[in-house]
């Protein structure tokens, strides 16, 4: 009799964020290799990219609509990757940021990222999983004018360092890229009024191989933090 061949089921990995830019190049760096739910903010953001990737499924919510955030994260029993992506850049100088300001890129870049992942711990804990946090330059050092922003990553990257060591069975990596060619840093060098040349940026693609890489470091290494900057 021939023994019965069971298929081992792909790893899954939940990408918020997704809907374009870096994320939808982390997507589609992890679409061979993994089972996708794309975060977005609203299902028709997602479309492209579903298309583009018909074997991943949507998952939209607004992050920051936490029993929205609750009840889509719910049905998630298992999840090997989670990778935060999404978050906002809403730079001015210290004299010029207002406390709304402040109130949203916290609540955006660190706040909502704390939740998601509190919520998606049983899942993650029960594949042993990746937790992969988009930072930024900015979360290893502050520049002039960055103020709110610098202090989310930072904060972001205080997050990360904490949930490493409370969650032993997890790997959590942080990603500090430099300037990436998206359509957010055109808008950033606009405000800066400034000619925008994006051979001075790092490459989406380039960032999402990063995060494919660490994802795929073999269990007995621990990529912590991975630096990239424009060459």
């Amino acid at each position: 009799m021939t023994p019965a061949v069971t298929s081992t089921p792909r790893p899954s990995a939940l990408i918020t964020g997704a809907s374009r830019g870096l994320g939808a190049a982390i997507a589609r760096e992890l679409a061979p290799t993994h089972d996708l739910l794309l975060g977005g903010r609203s299902a028709d953001s997602l479309g492209k990219i579903l298309a583009e990737l018909p074997g991943a499924t949507g998952w939209p919510v607004e992050l920051t609509d936490y029993p929205a955030v609750a009840t889509a994260a719910a049905p998630i029993r298992r999840l090997d990757v989670l990778v935060h992506n999404a978050g906002v850049a809403d730079l001015d100088t210290v004299a010029e940021s207002s406390v709304q300001q402040w109130r949203h890129t916290l609540e955006a870049n660190v706040i909502a990222v704390a939740e998601l992942t509190r919520l998606l711990l049983p899942a993650l804990r029960a594949a042993n999983g990746h937790v992969v946090l988009i930072n930024s330059g900015a979360g290893l050092r502050a520049n002039p004018g960055w103020a709110s922003y610098a202090a989310s990553k930072f904060a972001l990257r205080a997050f990360g360092d904490a949930l490493r060591l409370e969650e032993p069975t997890l790997r959590v990596t942080s990603i500090h890229p430099g300037r990436i060619d998206t359509d957010m840093q055109r808008a950033l060098i606009a405000n800066e009024g400034r000619e925008y040349r994006p051979e001075e940026f790092l490459r989406p693609e380039t960032v999402a191989a990063a995060v494919r890489n660490a994802v795929e470091t073999p269990r007995d290494g621990h990529p912590t933090e991975i630096v990239l900057r424009p060459y």
